[in-house]
């Protein structure tokens, strides 16, 4: 891998040159196809990855089927981090390519043995075991504490300012992220129409009343 990319690299940009040079001589390239599982869940964990272009979705079943994403992740971000750092070491999600995907990747063995030699390397991982907390505890609090109109409005501001992946969501991609299911999905999104906070025109959503979807993603 080249010291060069990993130096514009985020997660990577605090390191000295020759701890990039040290990740970089150990991380080996994949590619995957739109549609493609990277990983599954409770596989045996082989490797830690970072996203060199492309999009995935991290998601878990339950034993009934319903799907719950997790993230939704892109460029100069990582998965399956934790994992390396369990016992037994599974993966605790499947991971699928959304887009095409370039891959940095970082064997098991290779990614416990660098945190240990290394504690700015060791820092860099605790930073994003800390960022994916937070996410994750965000998330457990959108499931738990706000109703289905609630995380839709939630849903829809983050959407506004930042779009994550350069396609289309289907309702029934919205509603596994949302932790419901597609019917509720689209009658939430009519109620938004007919309260004038949305406007629905060819699958495209456009926010009409910020204000109204803020207030409603409070609840």
């Amino acid at each position: 891998m080249d010291v060069q990319f990993l130096r514009r690299l985020s997660m990577w940009a605090g390191l000295s040159d020759d701890a990039r040079e040290r990740v970089a001589a150990l991380i080996y390239p994949c590619a995957f196809e739109p549609g493609e599982v990277i990983i599954f869940e409770g596989d045996p964990c082989e490797a830690a990855y970072f996203i060199l272009a492309g999009y995935v979705r991290v998601y878990r079943l339950s034993s009934e089927g319903r799907e719950q994403v997790l993230a939704r992740l892109g460029p100069e971000q990582s998965f399956n981090t934790v994992p390396p750092f369990r016992s037994p070491s599974v993966n605790h999600a499947t991971v699928e390519a959304l887009t095409a995907v370039e891959l940095g990747a970082i064997a098991r063995a290779d990614f416990l043995r660098l945190v240990e030699e290394r504690g700015d390397l060791a820092l860099v991982v605790l930073r994003d075991f800390a960022a994916r907390l937070d996410h994750l505890t965000d998330l457990v609090e959108d499931l738990s504490l706000r109703t289905v109109r609630g995380r839709m409005a939630r849903f829809l501001l983050k959407r506004a300012e930042a779009d994550e992946v350069p396609r289309r969501w289907t309702q029934e991609e919205i509603a596994a992220y949302l932790g419901t299911v597609r019917d509720m999905v689209g009658r939430t999104l009519r109620a938004f129409a007919d309260d004038g906070l949305i406007r629905m025109n060819r699958q495209r959503i456009l926010l009409l009343d910020r204000e109204g979807l803020e207030a409603e993603a409070e609840n």
